[in-house]
């Protein structure tokens, strides 16, 4: 028994080895790296030999630095893209997975941004919201819209237009997770409450959203984690402006790393990046106990 219990020891750590080495050589050296290059004045052009220890310094720059302090905010505005992603997905889930025609069809439709390149996505959507000629403002104007918004070109609508890009590349997946949450509820507990004379919004209330907590709180998680990451769209959308207004921690920290070469200070926006994500998820997890049901 022994050596059966030590051979199936030694398999199991066969089999996890990968992984674990992995996440220790991709991410938490890296973390830890990152974490140590935050307290010093380094570029990564200048070789090993001109680390400068500066302390706490590029954290008082960073919190007295507007762009940094615009990307915070915009990261945290950006948050509201999970919740409105979420209620779109959940009703059109709920709606999907009734008795309609064309159930299959209508899975793809919606899918198929959120599989598609999100550059390829954003190149068309700068067409669509192109400040001039882009068939949007066309549409506006047609129907006695003066002036529409520049959208992308405008500081007051860059953000709010990738946002509602994001939304929509993003329903997809959260309906296709919502679908599998609503196929594993028991028909008994609808059946219940049919004969109880509930009618659709109570046993939506009451039973779709309880039993589905578990799945809303993994596309949560997931979704916050997920938009404190955003850069790709950014890149290809606005380059961070107009005017800084649609720039992201992440974006800001490519900025500071690979075209100004502040290693160090790029480091710095890091670890207040892994902060917040880490806070946020924590709030997430002792509150989940009081609104999660398993």
């Amino acid at each position: 028994m022994k050596k059966n219990n030590v051979s199936e020891t030694i398999t199991g750590y066969i089999f996890i080895g990968p992984l674990a080495i992995g996440l220790l050589v991709l991410t938490l050296i890296p973390i830890i790296i990152s974490i140590l290059l935050s307290f010093t004045s380094w570029s990564l052009v200048q070789g090993l030999h001109g680390i400068q220890f500066v302390g706490l310094k590029n954290f008082v720059l960073l919190f007295h630095d507007p762009v940094f302090l615009k990307s915070l905010s915009n990261n945290f505005i950006f948050i509201l893209v999970v919740p409105v992603t979420m209620i779109s997905a959940i009703l059109l889930a709920v709606i999907i997975n009734k008795n309609v025609y064309w159930k299959d069809l209508f899975k793809v439709i919606y899918f198929m941004p959120y599989i598609s390149s999100i550059v390829a996505v954003a190149i068309v959507c700068q067409v669509l919201f192109h400040p001039e000629y882009g068939p949007i403002n066309e549409t506006l104007k047609a129907i006695g819209i003066a002036n529409p918004p520049k959208w992308l070109a405008d500081p007051q609508f860059s953000l709010l237009t990738i946002m509602g890009i994001t939304v929509w590349t993003g329903i997809g997946y959260n309906l296709i997770i919502y679908l599998a949450g609503l196929q594993s509820i028991p028909k008994d507990l609808y059946e219940a409450a049919d004969i109880d004379g509930a009618n659709s919004v109570v046993k939506f209330f009451k039973i779709t959203l309880p039993l589905l907590s578990p799945t809303t709180f993994f596309l949560l998680v997931t979704g916050i984690i997920g938009s404190f990451k955003v850069f790709d769209i950014i890149v290809v959308l606005t380059g961070g402006g107009p005017s800084d207004s649609s720039s992201m921690m992440v974006f800001y920290l490519y900025q500071q790393a690979f075209i100004n070469l502040k290693t160090g200070y790029a480091s710095a926006v890091s670890v207040v990046l892994l902060i917040c994500v880490l806070i946020i998820t924590l709030i997430q997890f002792f509150a989940q106990k009081k609104w999660v049901n398993y």
